[in-house]
């Protein structure tokens, strides 16, 4: 039986009235109002309960249906959330699922839900990354096949002092493989990161970067300190077009994923290297990965099988090719006159090979510097060299 439609509540209370008067029966009571006598107990008990607020319908949906996350579930979400506030609901459960598969978690959508009713998801604009290319090289197939390295933009810790997170990142794993809080760009800060790197991980076979200090320079050979520790040791250079950033997106989407750190800066450099140094233990081993089907780095980064050798191999220039060593002040003697290459490979022997249209290509160990422009007596870049006449008798 239901209640008639003459106004649920004042209909309700009109019952009440009636049997509180004790005149009737709650059988003829019920039985005039159309209920039957357990409605009719229920709503008399609700009345003496919570009075005319108690007649009132209750929500019908249930305090816990059969989808419903468990508490201990939500808590363990909440948590995840709380200790990395970075992570969005992807990794948190991709991490969760890791530590504990025999537990039946939410799905991504859910705990994103779950997270915004807690009041742990702020609405934030995505940035909008531009396309990412390779350029000409070939992709990164495997560990240690191209690392990428480059130094966010720097900020002041709490001392004021100046910071330049040096960055560096095996292309293929997403391996974090150096997060260090240098004082400047200088290859004398940037040079005992690498070589611990090298001592630790191995060799990479190439190594990508953009046009600016420490990993190139200015110069038509464009080599620093820096780079040219890394010619002498085999690692072929990679350097992106100048402004064209996505040439090394990976690496760039990085600097995003970090920037809240740079947002809030610890006391001094010190306290600054342990934040970062704890955010890349993070950042390999706990958090999650999307372009590593939710896997994360450390699972697929290994160890290189070219070692770091104690000390750097002689280059083995071909038998017909012209030595020359740079002098102190970064010139070579050429046809009986000096062509500057190089201050950075002053006391290093450098090699020019005729090519097959009769120009002399100079090479530092397999890394090309430049084509000699007799004419000019200058070293210049390949796509600057004067074309040559065909038959025109070669000079050195």
């Amino acid at each position: 039986m239901v209640w008639r439609e003459t106004g649920i509540m004042d209909e309700r209370l009109r019952f009440v009235v009636d049997c509180l008067a004790g005149e009737e029966t709650m059988s003829e009571i019920c039985a005039a109002y159309g209920i039957s006598r357990k409605i009719g107990y229920k709503w008399l008990g609700r009345y003496r309960a919570l009075g005319p607020e108690g007649l009132r319908d209750l929500p019908r949906a249930p305090l816990n249906h059969g989808r419903a996350t468990a508490l201990d579930l939500v808590e363990q979400i909440v948590s995840a959330k709380e200790t990395h506030p970075l992570w969005g609901p992807k990794k948190i459960v991709a991490r969760l699922k890791r530590t504990a598969p025999e537990l039946r978690w939410p799905s991504a959508s859910t705990a994103g839900a779950i997270l915004a009713r807690h009041g742990l998801v702020g609405a934030r604009k995505r940035p909008r990354l531009r396309a990412c290319g390779n350029g000409p090289w070939p992709p990164a197939e495997e560990p240690n096949a191209v690392w990428t390295g480059d130094h966010k933009g720097w900020f002041p810790t709490g001392d004021k002092r100046r910071c330049e997170p040096l960055t560096v990142m095996d292309a293929s794993s997403r391996y974090l493989l150096a997060l260090e809080a240098t004082g400047s760009t200088a290859d004398a800060e940037a040079w005992p990161v690498f070589e611990r790197l090298f001592e630790e991980h191995g060799l990479p076979d190439r190594f990508r970067s953009d046009n600016g200090p420490p990993f190139a320079s200015a110069g038509v050979a464009g080599l620093t300190p820096l780079a040219a520790r890394f010619v002498k040791l085999g690692i072929v250079l990679e350097r992106i077009a100048p402004g064209k950033p996505q040439q090394n997106g990976r690496h760039e989407r990085f600097h995003l994923t970090m920037l809240p750190l740079a947002k809030e800066p610890e006391a001094d450099r010190t306290a600054q290297g342990r934040a970062f140094e704890a955010f890349r233990r993070s950042y390999n081993e706990e958090r999650p990965h999307e372009a590593l089907a939710m896997d994360t780095p450390a699972q697929h980064y290994r160890r290189s099988q070219r070692l770091m050798p104690r000390t750097p191999p002689e280059p083995d220039y071909p038998a017909e090719a012209a030595v020359r060593h740079v002098r102190h002040n970064g010139e070579i003697r050429w046809n009986g006159g000096f062509i500057y290459v190089s201050q950075t490979l002053a006391g290093e022997a450098v090699a020019a090979t005729e090519t097959e249209d009769g120009q002399w290509a100079l090479s530092f160990y397999a890394h090309p510097l430049g084509i000699i422009d007799t004419r000019r007596m200058k070293l210049v870049r390949r796509s600057a060299a004067p074309t040559k006449p065909l038959g025109a008798a070669a000079d050195k």
